[in-house]
């Protein structure tokens, strides 16, 4: 299955048994953030505190961003902060979106504030599977041992800024259920 690739941020949810129709989905900030929250995930959206080069160093992004990411890690204990970004046409992406693809937990909240670019989480809970599109001024927060997987699209393009608990960094326990692949793929 594929989906059209969205420019804002959406909310899509589904019976965990039925990725083909909708029960509900929304554009709207307001709406996301509420009905995110009510399953327990931070969802928020951030404006800039300073310009920014498309092309900025690691630092400038943290920076740019400052006071809204020491208010993230003091709220959350986050030990470790750090930017990762892929361009579009970056080579071999395939194996890493596989990764990603296949439903996992995490031990620790998974953290990631979209600086550019977009992708999709998707959450499986309580019965239902959540598509959130993030794009750029999206943050979203998904609890510890929260099923779920990530699709950044066939040719990902990206910056996201990362917390993490864990000095690790981003490690995964796979559930073995092949659930994604019965959901709209980020296109």
């Amino acid at each position: 299955m594929t989906a059209a690739v969205v420019t804002g941020s959406r909310l899509v949810a589904y019976d965990e048994n039925d990725g083909a129709v909708p029960l509900f989905q929304t554009a709207d900030g307001a709406e996301i953030a509420r009905r995110l929250g009510e399953v327990g995930v931070r969802f928020e959206r951030w404006a800039a505190e300073a310009p920014l080069a498309a092309d900025a160093a690691s630092d400038a992004v943290l920076a740019a961003y400052g006071s809204s990411v020491k208010r993230v890690q003091s709220d959350g204990g986050y030990q470790t902060v750090d930017v990762i970004r892929l361009a579009k046409g970056t080579p071999d992406t395939g194996p890493m979106r596989a990764k990603f693809l296949s439903e996992h937990l995490h031990t620790e909240d998974e953290v990631r504030f979209f600086v550019a670019g977009s992708g999709a989480f998707y959450l499986h809970l309580g019965g239902k599977v959540y598509q959130v599109i993030c794009v750029r001024g999206d943050l979203i927060s998904v609890p510890a041992n929260t099923l779920h997987w990530f699709d950044m699209g066939p040719d990902p393009e990206f910056t996201a800024i990362r917390f993490f608990n864990n000095t690790e960094g981003w490690v995964a326990q796979y559930s073995g259920d092949a659930i994604a692949g019965r959901f709209p793929k980020y296109e």
